[in-house]
């Protein structure tokens, strides 16, 4: 249930003994992260992960020495809940998703029969414990409490009431913690007693997915030109001006009349030859809004198919885009933000390889590295952009993990991909954490 006025009575919980952390289908371990990344001390007390792959890169990054478990084999007593009023206890359970997402088989989470119905497992064995722990922690897709899951969902919150916990919801987004991602997930704070809980408020977003790319990145992450082609908008004009506005400046100004329309600055942006042209027209330069920066009005774009009545989205440098099956969707660029990363590697970004201009407009040389790319080994693509899928670095970094973490895994790029897919944004579950820990 959300918070409602009868909830403002009851007392705010603090956590304030040693904390003991249970994480049930624990992943590589983005709750301890969080934990970690504050600088509260914790103990790795249970971790219950069935996938091998996982539970080593769990224990790589945290120094452990788990094995793999299977949920449906373990018991309350595995769990070593004791001493309740010496510890205080974290469980966390984010259950499978496969059955609930939009992108999975829509099968639901009625019984066990499903991935999604492993949450009748912990209801299983929060029955078996003769003492509870303090707090739940439960992150899911939005779908939990959607349309055709709410019922269950709401099943589920009266067996925790029963047991004693009030329950509180609510969707999260990680841009609104940090996180250039549009990651929007369902989380539920469980306190055992008649405690309250507030979710964390947004903050404001100041990272770019720009911010999160690494500087050089190898030729195969590249989308070829022909891919690239695939995914653009095939009517688009060739040789039309594009009179572009940069994110974050301000209006051309004209020193000599600033009343004058014509005083403007556009640049010619052609698909097929990649050429950037000043109109040799009445104009004057740009003034941005941004503290040195000393941008210009006009920007290389690309216009990327989606199924919508327009038929395309506009993509600048440094814009996230879908690279698989673009056909039937919506929402393919996302300005400046990455698209909600999967198991699998269909999320990629804009590049820029641009030439650029020197102080007497002039053209310069091919600049290598502009723009968090490597420079190219077969020519520029479609007004000097590229696309390329993330790098596995790069999506750890997408869901708030620190580089230093991130360079003790070795399993494959492949099980890299899908455990960041399946993972929670470090970042989301630091804000939750704060407000147990914090005495207004």
């Amino acid at each position: 249930m959300q918070q409602d006025i009868f909830d403002i009575m009851y007392e705010k919980y603090i956590i304030k003994k040693p904390i003991r952390l249970i994480e049930l289908f624990a992943g590589y371990g983005s709750q301890a992260l969080a934990l970690k990344y504050l600088g509260i001390e914790f103990e790795h007390h249970r971790v219950v992960e069935f996938d091998k792959y996982a539970i080593q890169s769990y224990n790589e990054i945290h120094g452990t020495n788990f094995e793999t478990k299977d949920i449906t084999k373990t018991s309350a007593k595995d769990l070593g809940i004791i001493e309740t009023d010496k510890y205080d206890y974290i469980m966390t359970y984010s259950f499978p998703c496969q059955d609930l997402s939009l992108a999975g088989k829509r099968a639901g989470m009625s019984d066990a029969s499903t991935r999604s119905g492993l949450l009748w497992e912990v209801e299983r064995i929060l029955d078996e414990c003769e003492e509870l722990p303090q707090i739940l922690l439960m992150e899911n897709v939005p779908q939990v409490i959607g349309t055709g899951n709410v019922e269950h969902f709401n099943k589920w919150c009266l067996k925790l009431e029963e047991l004693g916990y009030k329950n509180y919801h609510q969707n999260l987004i990680a841009t609104d913690y940090g996180i250039p991602q549009t990651r929007n997930r369902t989380f539920m704070i469980s306190i055992l007693g008649d405690y309250s809980y507030t979710f964390p408020k947004p903050i404001p977003l100041k990272l770019k997915l720009k911010d999160m790319l690494e500087d050089n990145v190898d030729e195969r992450y590249y989308l070829s030109e022909k891919a690239i082609k695939g995914m653009l908008e095939t009517d688009y004009q060739q040789n039309k001006f594009e009179t572009r506005v940069q994110q974050e400046v301000c209006g051309t100004l004209c020193a000599r009349d600033y009343k004058d329309p014509k005083c403007v600055e556009v640049f010619d942006f052609r698909y097929d030859e990649g050429i950037r042209s000043r109109v040799d027209t009445e104009m004057c330069p740009t003034i941005t809004c941004k503290t040195g920066s000393a941008g210009i009005s006009g920007q290389p774009l690309l216009k990327i198919k989606e199924a919508t009545k327009k038929g395309y989205a506009i993509a600048h440098d440094g814009d996230g885009v879908y690279i698989q099956n673009i056909k039937g969707k919506r929402g393919m660029v996302q300005k400046g933000k990455m698209q909600t990363l999967k198991t699998s590697p269909d999320t990629g970004v804009v590049v820029d390889n641009r030439r650029m201009f020197d102080e007497n407009d002039s053209f310069g040389t091919l600049g290598t590295n502009c723009g968090s790319s490597t420079s190219m080994g077969g020519g520029l693509v479609k007004n000097d952009l590229r696309i390329r899928k993330l790098t596995p670095k790069e999506c750890f970094r997408l869901m708030g993990v620190k580089d230093e973490d991130y360079e003790k895994l070795t399993c494959s790029n492949a099980q890299k991909y899908k455990q960041a897919g399946n993972s929670i944004v470090v970042n989301v579950l630091m804000a939750i954490f704060k407000e147990l820990l914090k005495d207004d």
